[in-house]
């Protein structure tokens, strides 16, 4: 751009300076005081100074540019992400929690735990009567198949998040390659990490149950090998034996 604006005056003065000796021809009759002086030299640095200040402009145009491209890369940097999948994480974590509230018999609580241990899987006692140890058995059984189906419950929960995160990858990784600033990307970048923290904690809760459900069944065990032993205890144990008595075999017609 500064050489067309400096080829351009200098066209301009040389065609001025061809001009010259046309505009001279007619001084020759005119009085001395009209006459004009022309000076070349004068001429030719007026040119040259307005091709330097036409330079000067244009460096300071280039440089307005230069800072409003300047701005506007900042402003791409300062964009924030169009698209968010919180929303979607945030209800998947919600379902595998509901999944796990719903745990039948023993729930996930430290002090129904201790209890429930206490009462159903503690020693028995020898002052328990046989039906309260055949009920003890059922309620034990009911929470071990209660605590395996728990167990497929959340197992099935986490297998129908799989196509939801497959989806919300692919449109993070979309986000974060098409991203127009450092901002975008790292805002992809966080959401792709809230991703793997949710599917962290479907894993989690997938080994909670799964562990729970183990841990119902060894429970179980364990406390119908101790049953056994009471119920064995009581069947070794000597009774009173036979005791004589009347009998009346037939109606005496009374």
């Amino acid at each position: 751009m500064i050489t067309r604006f400096r080829s351009r005056a200098m066209a301009l003065a040389a065609a001025m300076l061809a001009a010259a000796p046309l505009a001279l021809s007619p001084m020759v009759a005119t009085p001395a005081h009209a006459i004009i002086v022309f000076d070349p030299s004068n001429y030719a640095q007026n040119v040259l100074t307005a091709a330097r200040t036409l330079e000067q402009i244009t460096h300071q145009i280039t440089s307005l540019q230069n800072e409003a491209q300047m701005l506007i890369n900042q402003a791409k940097n300062l964009a924030s992400l169009p698209y968010s999948a919180l929303q979607t994480l945030q209800q998947n974590v919600q379902r595998t929690q509901q999944l796990l509230q719903q745990a039948q018999g023993i729930a996930f609580n430290v002090q129904q735990i201790d209890q429930m241990f206490t009462q159903k899987y503690g020693n028995v006692s020898m002052s328990t009567t046989d039906k309260q140890m055949v009920a003890d058995a059922r309620s034990r059984w009911q929470n071990t198949v209660g605590g395996l189906q728990d167990a497929m419950r959340v197992q099935a929960g986490v297998v129908a998040n799989i196509d939801t995160n497959r989806t919300q990858m692919s449109a993070l990784v979309s986000q974060s390659q098409g991203a127009s600033g450092a901002l975008q990307a790292t805002q992809a970048g966080n959401q792709i990490l809230a991703l793997q923290s949710q599917q962290l904690s479907d894993l989690v809760a997938l080994l909670a149950s799964n562990g729970r459900a183990n841990a119902l069944t060894e429970a179980e065990r364990t406390a119908a090998a101790e049953q056994g032993r009471e119920q064995r205890r009581r069947f070794l144990t000597p009774g009173s034996g036979y005791q004589p008595g009347n009998a009346q075999m037939f109606n005496s017609g009374k």
